[in-house]
């Protein structure tokens, strides 16, 4: 069944209704760190794990994320009117890199609202930016905040990640927990930048 961007605009728009600020999800998962849980309705000791894993990655970034002048130059001359809605869970490693960057960008003009929902929560809103289709994430849509329309999406990885990913599962059929390890070691040399560049493109 094909969605009509009527149906599109209004299942953003119930999500909208549910999303919280990206200061108002990290005070979420530190709470649920706390607690020894994760988001979302199913709770096992891998994913808490991943999560206080994942809170340590986004309060480092957080702190340390640096963007250039040239960066912040181009962000900070963007005059459209977006929202940034992030699809994402606690659990999830590449959102654990990536939303503190895209949060960044997002503090440097008041004209970009990066909000935050749950994957498991908004499962209308996530079967209509399937990536390859599978339910990754992060998954970030750019809504134009005066038409109400979609103007681009982003996610789960910044594009050399995909690529590494893609050319991975191409030669052993399926991502091992080596790789997921060395994707990591990738994400804190590249330090947000891959991110920032792709990002930029949706502005």
């Amino acid at each position: 069944m094909i969605t009509t961007d009527t149906q599109i605009k209004n299942i953003i728009e119930e999500s909208l209704l549910k999303a919280t600020s990206y200061q108002e999800y990290r005070t979420l998962v530190q709470n649920l760190v706390a607690e020894g849980k994760s988001t979302g309705e199913t709770q096992t000791d891998a994913l808490s794990n991943y999560s206080m894993l994942n809170d340590k990655r986004m309060k480092r970034l957080d702190k340390t994320t640096k963007l250039t002048e040239e960066t912040i130059n181009e962000v900070t001359a963007y005059n459209g009117n977006v929202t940034w809605l992030v699809l994402t869970e606690s659990w999830c490693g590449d959102a654990a890199q990536t939303m503190p960057i895209i949060n960044k960008l997002a503090e440097l003009n008041d004209n970009i609202t990066m909000k935050v929902v749950l994957r498991d929560e908004n499962e209308a809103l996530m079967n209509e930016f399937l990536t390859n289709g599978g339910k990754s994430i992060p998954k970030l849509i750019a809504i134009d905040n005066t038409s109400g329309n979609v103007i681009g999406d982003w996610g789960p990885r910044p594009s050399i990640a995909t690529q590494m990913v893609h050319d991975y599962k191409a030669k052993h059929g399926k991502l091992t927990p080596e790789f997921k390890q060395d994707l990591q070691v990738w994400y804190n040399k590249d330090k947000g930048q891959n991110t920032v560049a792709d990002l930029l493109k949706l502005i």
